[in-house]
């Protein structure tokens, strides 16, 4: 499996007929080096809350490649409400087998409000997802502070996870350090920094304060590979 980090929180994976992307905020991603309009295939859109740097262009993506959305109910409803076509609604603990593996919806504790002209649509809970791909178990967390919840993670024995470390609207490196020995990933990778002066955070300083598993820093619009 290839997985090329755009910046933010927004996380391309590919594998076979399997091409998904993780809250694709693409359009006004600074960090990001791709345009909606370089972006011609998509099987899956994953999406875990409604704030804007993360919903990003999950409307044009999904128009455009008619890629399958996934994310919770009300925004769910919201996309729905835009003229996307295919979206399969979940929520927190929900888990729901796909014909590319399986998927199960996280808590998250973060906000969810949609921006819409200039009114505040409900966006139910914010969430993360745990996707397996090719015997792959990929945990996303979404924007989220730190939480006791995710020491229950490690029973899902996640082999790659995907972790803010930014501060202020997310956990900061201390507390992401913490949720590695939570959640025990054989790999994490630091997201969710450096795109605003705000969350200006160090992904080698984190590096050096894990001890618990791998940290592999993603450079902006670089790629890995998962066996």
């Amino acid at each position: 499996m290839k997985i090329t980090y755009y910046g933010h929180s927004v996380i391309m994976m590919e594998d076979k007929e399997f091409k998904a992307i993780i809250d694709p905020f693409i359009t006004g991603n600074g960090l990001c080096n791709i345009t909606v309009d370089d972006i011609n295939e998509l099987s899956h859109i994953f999406v875990t809350h409604g704030h804007g740097d993360h919903i990003g262009d999950t409307v044009a993506l999904a128009k455009k490649t008619g890629a399958l959305v996934i994310t919770n109910h009300e925004i769910a409803a919201y996309f729905a409400s835009k003229g996307v076509a295919r979206i399969h609604a979940m929520h927190l603990g929900g888990r729901t087998k796909f014909d590319f593996g399986v998927v199960k919806m996280t808590n998250a504790i973060h906000g969810s409000g949609i921006s819409d002209d200039g009114r505040m649509i409900e966006g139910g809970n914010p969430g993360g997802f745990i996707i397996e791909v090719n015997n792959n178990k990929i945990y996303h967390a979404g924007d989220t502070g730190l939480t006791y919840d995710m020491k229950l993670l490690e029973d899902e024995h996640i082999d790659l996870a995907f972790l803010p470390i930014g501060g202020n609207f997310t956990m900061d490196i201390n507390d992401a350090v913490k949720a590695v020995k939570f959640i025990k990933p054989k790999a994490v990778v630091p997201i969710h920094y450096k795109t605003f002066p705000i969350v200006n955070a160090d992904p080698q300083e984190f590096k050096n304060k894990v001890k618990d598993s791998v940290v592999i820093v993603i450079d902006f619009n670089e790629s890995i590979e998962m066996e």
